[in-house]
């Protein structure tokens, strides 16, 4: 059997009725390593992801940006196969697989790590103890000393229940327990949300160095200049579809975008 006629035979049928969307293709030369195609999600009978499609190059980061109820959250979650949305129709492929046809647990076990904006951090866990628990299956990624010496606060807390932290902390320890899973794409749902700017910056200053490492990375964040500042590419959402994709720069320097699709 061919690539593609594999690769249609694990669709995830639509159902009757539901509109088809245009697909929008990716810029560049290089070839995706990440890519969705014609998502279509629901919770219940709401239909909230409506024919999303874009593709990641390996080592970018890339801003989903958009108003509040554009779809962003949960284009992340139907990615990291959750069962909340439900995906009832198109592809989504990390590395030549199809996590369209995982479960959560599956895809986490080839390589996708979900920060999601609740953080869920372990209450009566230590720091430590958050990260090993995330190491007890495989495949590892890294090790506790190496989190460490990249979040030195952490360490500083190791022996510290980790629900008592600040919530600056407890989103360093999120982003610390994806990676040390052995990720091969880390999805970031608002990392910043309610955090004092100085933390804010401190954040910026951890995902800065998670950029230098040529991790794959998708943020979902309601602050987007922040956002765009990491970032090389954006993609905004309104009411469940794309509207833009382009370099997180154009976004920057054009503010009929950021004005008509973000408000700011």
């Amino acid at each position: 059997m061919s690539d593609d006629a594999h690769k249609h035979e694990n669709l995830i049928e639509v159902p009757a009725g539901t509109p088809t969307a245009h697909k929008v293709v990716a810029q560049g030369s290089a070839p995706a390593f990440f890519s969705a195609w014609d998502l279509h999600a629901y919770y219940g009978e709401s239909y909230i992801v409506q024919g999303v499609s874009f593709d990641i190059r390996e080592g970018e980061i890339v801003a989903l940006l958009g108003r509040n109820g554009a779809g962003k959250t949960s284009t992340l979650r139907a990615i990291a196969r959750v069962d909340t949305p439900e995906l009832r129709h198109g592809e989504i492929w990390l590395d030549h697989q199809p996590l369209h046809t995982m479960k959560s647990w599956q895809a986490a076990r080839l390589g996708v790590g979900l920060v999601p904006e609740d953080r869920r951090i372990i209450a009566g866990l230590t720091v430590e103890e958050n990260l090993k628990l995330s190491q007890i299956a495989e495949p590892v990624g890294w090790s506790i000393e190496r989190i460490y010496e990249h979040f030195p606060r952490l360490a500083e807390r190791r022996d510290q229940e980790a629900v008592t932290m600040s919530g600056g902390e407890q989103q360093m320890l999120a982003v610390a327990r994806a990676l040390a899973r052995d990720i091969k794409l880390l999805l970031l749902d608002e990392p910043y949300e309610g955090l004092a700017p100085v933390i804010v910056h401190e954040i910026e200053r951890i995902l800065e160095g998670v950029k230098e490492l040529g991790i794959t990375t998708v943020i979902v964040e309601q602050n987007a200049i922040a956002a765009l500042h990491l970032s090389d590419r954006a993609i905004i959402l309104d009411m469940g579809e794309v509207v833009f994709e382009g370099s997180a720069q154009e976004v920057l320097d054009n503010a009929d975008i950021r004005n008509e699709y973000l408000a700011i």
